[in-house]
Formats: C-alpha cells, structure tokens, sequence
C-alpha cells in the first residue's frame, strides 16, 4: 500500500513539473512579442530620427559685368541655342538664325569666337572678317565694349535652295561698337545704324543648323 502511494505522489510530481514549465514557456513566448497582442521592445535605434544636417546655402552666380571704359566684360552669359533652333522646320531655321547673331554678340564681348565658329561653316566668309576684328582688338590688353547685335526679324519660305540648304532674310543692326587701347583710351567708336538685310544660307546635317554664308543684302 505504501509502496502504490509512493508511485502515486511521484507521478503527481511529474505531473506538476510538466505543467509548470509549459506555462513558463508560454509567458516567454508573450514576451518576446511572438504571439498576436504580445508586448514588442523595438531597440532605441530603430526609433531614433535622423537629425538632418543644414541646407546649403546656395551659390550665386557671378554678376555679369558689361565692358565699358573701365575694363572689359565681365561674366558674360554664353548663348543657349533654344530647343527649336534644333529642328529642321521654319521655326527652327528662324530661331537658329537669332541665335546665330547672339553668338556673334558674344564673341564681340568676350574675344571668344568657339560658340560662333561652333554654329558657322568653315567657308564661311563673314566669319573671317569678325574674328581678325574680335581676335585683334582682344589681345594685348585691349577690348571692345558695345556692339551687341539686335535682330529685329528673321523670315524664311523654307524653300531649298540646294540639298537641306535654306535661306533665311534677317533684319539687324549693331549697337555702338567702341574699341578700346591697353592703356584705357577710346581709339573710336561706330555709330548706330537703322536695322540693315541680312541674308544666310543654312544646312542641316546631322540634327543640328550650321550657317553657311551670312552677307549683307546691300553693300556698304
């Protein structure tokens, strides 16, 4: 009888001991947020903002300075051939022939004669006679101030008048053009004219506009 009690309360024990640790287990199992209502802890970096660090300042671009009995440009904006003046319609070769004068401005301003060049045929005529001005008058110390090129119109019918060549009539005239020696003194300056024709003969090759000849339609 004793010996039956004994096995009796031992199996009880084991009984209880099972129990026990289920439940512990199960306590460990809410804890760690594995059962749905469980209580998470998220580790202090995955709650931490990121401080942000501050704006720059952003940098002006230098002012542009024109040329005048002080000194020479300053600064000077390159031209920016519009997205029109890239296509072959009568829109594009209006736009390109505006631009074409633009980049001649520039090269007036700055002695810079890439961004016209860049645009204009290799025979190209008048291109030979502005860059012995341009390149003479912006070397040893001396410049030029004024001369900036206004187009009043540029007028196409957008006939060929050879393979992708077309001719365009442009109305422009020349402000002022005062040359400048090294030592600061005005050697002369040009006077304003009314608005004179114009006309250039363009190609289109490649998706882009080159001048071929630009003369004027009336001799001086």
């Amino acid at each position: 009888m004793t010996s039956h009690n004994s096995l009796m309360a031992r199996r009880l024990r084991l009984v209880l001991a099972a129990t026990v640790a289920a439940a512990a287990l199960a306590l460990s199992g809410c804890n760690t947020g594995g059962e749905p209502g469980g209580t998470v802890t998220e580790s202090p970096s995955a709650t931490q903002t990121a401080t942000a660090g501050p704006t720059p300042t952003p940098t002006e671009a230098p002012a542009y300075v024109p040329a005048s009995a002080s000194g020479r440009a300053q600064n000077v904006p390159v031209p920016v051939l519009p997205d029109v003046a890239k296509t072959e319609t009568k829109e594009g070769l209006e736009a390109f022939a505006r631009y074409w004068y633009d980049t001649l401005t520039y090269a007036y301003e700055t002695g810079d004669m890439k961004p016209l060049e860049g645009v204009s045929g290799p025979a190209c005529p008048s291109c030979a006679r502005v860059r012995d001005v341009v390149e003479g008058w912006h070397s040893d110390g001396r410049w030029l101030a004024g001369g900036r090129m206004v187009v009043e119109g540029a007028q196409t019918k957008f006939l060929e008048v050879a393979p992708n060549e077309y001719q365009v009539l442009i109305q422009v005239r020349q402000e002022p053009l005062s040359y400048f020696r090294a030592d600061k003194s005005l050697d002369e300056t040009t006077e304003s004219r009314p608005a004179i024709g114009d006309i250039m003969i363009a190609g289109y090759e490649n998706d882009a506009w080159t001048a071929k000849t630009v003369e004027h339609l009336v001799n001086d």
